[in-house]
């Protein structure tokens, strides 16, 4: 028997199930972590503010959710800014649940993007520093796994200078 799938008032698919803390669809009915809005619109700012408090909560996953809400709203150019930290926050959230390999994967990606970024750099993001954190953190899971990682590999700092 097919489950039919959830979808919005637009038709277009949306997964409803409850979701954990490290963004795995949970069963039906079960207590999952608070998700964030799919309508949700942040500043640039708040986007990032939000970011790095999901981060630190331990949550790359909803971090991504609020990056790639950033990144759909933003205008071209810099779409491809807020792809490239989407990115690495599912590269983040791979590593969290072990996926060395979808993690080197995702971390290379989004360093990529980030590597050849130019141009004013919105609400005080710290390309230089995101981008060393993502190529070491990816080159340290290809020599050793994705076990052992800590809480700071898994939480960058998204602005320079802020602890």
């Amino acid at each position: 028997m097919t489950t039919p799938r959830d979808r919005d008032a637009a038709g277009r698919a949306r997964n409803a199930r409850p979701r954990d803390a490290y963004g795995r669809p949970l069963p039906r009915g079960s207590e999952g972590v608070d998700r964030v809005p799919e309508d949700l619109v942040l500043t640039p700012d708040e986007s990032v503010t939000e970011a790095q408090r999901l981060l630190d909560a331990g949550r790359p996953f909803s971090a991504h959710e609020v990056l790639e809400g950033a990144w759909k709203a933003a205008a071209e150019p810099d779409r491809e800014l807020w792809r490239a930290l989407a990115q690495l926050a599912v590269g983040l959230t791979h590593a969290q649940r072990g996926n060395a390999r979808g993690a080197i994967a995702l971390l290379d990606r989004g360093a990529g993007h980030l590597a050849r970024w130019v141009g004013p750099v919105p609400a005080g993001l710290d390309i230089p520093g995101l981008l060393a954190h993502a190529e070491a953190l990816a080159r340290r899971i290809e020599r050793d796994g994705a076990d052992g990682l800590t809480t700071d590999d898994l939480s960058p700092r998204l602005r320079a200078g802020v602890a």
